[in-house]
């Protein structure tokens, strides 16, 4: 079946709030030449924003030139990860600052809630640029403070921090030459079960798709489904989907899809997994109705009810769920299937990297309080609270112990990253351009069996192509 009337009307309107959405953005742009090349000038931070706040003395204690009675803000994505693990940072920073006022809120919708405020001229000081309502970076990266300050300064136990980080951590929030969003968490995108119920079961985790449909007769059997999903993280299978496709015909399929070639979503490796993806879709392994589900509802399905045995994401699965898992489930991430069983990428090989941007745009009424909140949040402290509490890794190293905090989740991690070596792979390419609102609609069509491998091959297509033929909305080129 082919994109049916519902869903093109669905595309299309999502396609034009996002083209909506991007000429806005840069028109703003156009109009604050101002914020934009003062970001790059050499003057503290603190007085390259609104210019409601002064610049203060800049000294090793106080790298940024933080005011003493300054007030800070920052909005932080409420999703998986919660928000207060920025609250505890921001205490930590209080200490260091205690005439400073330190204000964290959180937020579900950041584009929707603080276009108005980069539209208007007065964005927060610091915000977590996250979840399906992120804004695209594509249209805000000229208005945000270079990091760069921030991986040079020493954190709060007297260590420059760019030499307590992993390698590469600047890579995914570097734009044309820029870096101007530090991912905080190292995220490791997998496939997720119960390791107690499979060791039941005698079951083993899939390494090629037909392991997986086979694996969808045995949950039949014993009255489960394989997967389950929700209508606002149908993009999981996407994610999934693409990892599995670049595992399979390597480079060029990342390449082909990051630079919006032309039938990139045509390429043998990718539709070799949306038939795999359609066929269990077909044979009914996909817990129903997930196109009306929120999100975290059909995720208890798996992780407390159990009802389904696999569920695609990164690693903040386990503490998203954590109030939703059944006891003993143990959590355990294996690497994405393979088409086949000689793919250009070992089985072992994942898509890991650094994740959950945080930026500082240079109009805020005080970027050096963003920055000094990013510095806290890179301290000892700080990290190891995250990790503890959200059972995953920061870009921090040496923080996790090898117990994991008591958490399966996180060991596995820490063993796929081991087990793939050099090859750990990732793309941004859905992030910068803000195509996950779109390519939701379609995803959520295909798993409900509304659309069969063309049909979503066509509509993901579509969305790449409007993109690198709008001429509003600027490219990078990847290689």
């Amino acid at each position: 079946m082919s994109t049916n009337k519902f869903t093109e009307g669905r595309l299309a309107q999502a396609a034009l709030d996002r083209r909506t959405f991007v000429r806005g953005a840069v028109a703003t742009a156009l109009l604050a030449p101002l914020g934009g090349a003062l970001a790059g000038c050499a003057v503290p931070s603190g007085g390259s924003g609104g210019g409601e706040t002064a610049a203060g003395e800049m000294s090793a204690d106080n790298p940024f030139g933080l005011v003493e009675d300054a007030d800070v803000e920052a909005v932080i994505f409420n999703g998986g990860y919660g928000f207060d693990y920025v609250e505890f940072a921001a205490d930590e920073a209080k200490k260091q600052f205690p005439d400073v006022t330190f204000e964290v809120s959180p937020s579900t919708q950041i584009a929707q809630e603080l276009q108005p405020r980069f539209v208007g001229g007065n964005p927060p000081d610091l915000i977590d640029n996250s979840g399906a309502g992120s804004i695209g970076f594509n249209t805000i990266a000229d208005q945000l403070e270079e990091l760069d300050d921030v991986f040079d300064a020493p954190n709060y136990e007297g260590t420059t921090i760019a030499d307590t980080l992993y390698p590469s951590v600047k890579d995914p929030g570097t734009y044309n030459g820029r870096f101007v969003a530090l991912n905080y968490v190292m995220t490791v995108y997998a496939v997720w079960y119960s390791a107690s119920l499979f060791d039941q079961n005698g079951w083993t985790a899939p390494a090629t798709w037909q392991e997986a449909i086979d694996l969808g007769a045995e949950a039949e059997s014993a009255g489960k489904k394989l997967f389950v999903w929700g209508k606002e993280a149908a993009t999981y299978y996407q994610t999934m989907a693409l990892d599995s496709a670049i595992k399979e015909g390597g480079d060029e399929v990342r390449l082909a899809l990051e630079n919006l070639e032309p039938n990139a979503w045509s390429h043998d490796a990718m539709q070799g997994v949306l038939e795999a993806l359609h066929e269990i879709v077909q044979k009914g392994y996909f817990v129903p109705g997930g196109a009306g589900t929120q999100f975290t509802a059909a995720q208890a399905r798996w992780s407390n009810d159990q009802d389904a045995l696999l569920y695609p994401s990164g690693g903040w699965i386990e503490n998203e769920m954590k109030d939703a898992t059944a006891a003993d489930f143990r959590m355990t991430g294996f690497p994405t299937p393979t088409v086949s069983d000689s793919p250009a990428f070992p089985y072992e090989a994942i898509r890991a990297g650094a994740g959950e941007p945080f930026i500082v745009p240079s109009q805020g009424a005080n970027p050096a309080g963003g920055k000094e909140i990013l510095r806290a949040m890179l301290s000892a402290e700080a990290a190891t609270n995250f990790s503890e509490t959200r059972l995953a890794p920061t870009i921090v190293r040496g923080i996790v112990p090898e117990d994991g905090f008591g958490s399966t989740a996180l060991v596995s991690q820490t063993g796929m990253l081991d087990a793939a070596g050099e090859n750990i792979f990732n793309y941004q390419f859905v992030d910068y351009y803000g195509l996950n609102a779109d390519q939701l609609v379609v995803w959520n069509a295909f798993l409900s069996g509304d659309l069969d491998v063309k049909g979503v091959t066509d509509g993901l297509q579509k969305i790449s192509d409007d993109v690198a033929a709008d001429d509003s909305v600027e490219k990078i080129e990847v290689s």
